[in-house]
Parts: C-alpha cells; structure tokens; sequence
C-alpha cells in the first residue's frame, strides 16, 4: 500500500466513524426530546384525569343542590299554601274539633275502648292548636 493509499484508509475510518458520532448524537438527542415530551404528556394525563375527577364532583354537588332546591321549593309552595289558609279553615277546624269532642264523649259513654277515645281526644287537640295558629297568623296580617 502506498502512503496515498494509507492516507485514504485513514481518512475514510475517520470519516465512518465521525458519522456514527453523529448519528449517535443524534439518536441520544430524539431519545430525549421523546423521553420529556412522554414523560409531559404524561403529566398532562395525570393532569386530565385530576380535571375529571374535579368535574365529577363538581357535577355530583350540582345534583346535590339541584335535589336540595327541589325540596326547598316543594316546602315553600307548602307553607304558601297553609299561609293562604284563612278565617273559614279555622272555623273548620273548630267544628272539626267539636265534632271530635262529641265522639270523644260517645266513646266515653258507651265504654267501646279507651284507646279509641284517647285517639280522639289527641285529634281534637291537634285540631284546636291549628286553628289557634291560623288564629294567631289571621290577627298578625290584620295588624
């Protein structure tokens, strides 16, 4: 071999293996640049389901109060209504309650049961205590 001829030999291992530095630096480069940007996509996935999570309770507390409101409206139209009760409920509940007085006197006489009398003592003062609370509600509108 000549000197020429060695000096290309040379020249051409050199230049190999300056290509495989190469495309070895290369390669290390994209490994890394692939390795952050999975490694950040993963991050965001984790990121993702902390969101689902959060909007899954968020939408579960949305039912939640939905539910709460439903029930609150459901006593509101309620208590409306008994509001609107007015002087000829209570003089219902009045004759309700005398007529639960005269059974309670019936039941008394006839001896049929104390239970049944008891039970009808207890409605009539239940009776008598609302129509003194629409009473008490007609005479504060009147003031």
């Amino acid at each position: 071999m000549t000197a020429i001829q060695i000096c290309a030999l040379i020249a051409i291992v050199l230049m190999t293996a300056g290509i495989y530095w190469l495309a070895y630096r290369n390669g290390f480069s994209n490994g890394l640049t692939e390795g952050y940007a999975e490694g950040y996509s993963e991050g965001i996935a984790v990121q993702s389901a902390d969101k689902s999570e959060e909007i899954r309770n968020l939408t579960l507390s949305l039912k939640q109060v939905q539910n709460k409101h439903e029930q609150l409206y459901d006593f509101y139209k309620r208590a409306l209504e008994a509001a609107q009760l007015g002087e000829p409920a209570r003089i219902s509940l009045l004759e309700i309650a005398e007529q639960l007085r005269i059974a309670a006197d019936t039941f008394a006489a006839f001896r049929t049961g104390k239970k049944l009398e008891r039970e009808t003592r207890a409605l009539r003062e239940q009776a008598l205590a609302m129509a003194d609370l629409l009473q008490i509600a007609h005479e504060g509108e009147v003031a």
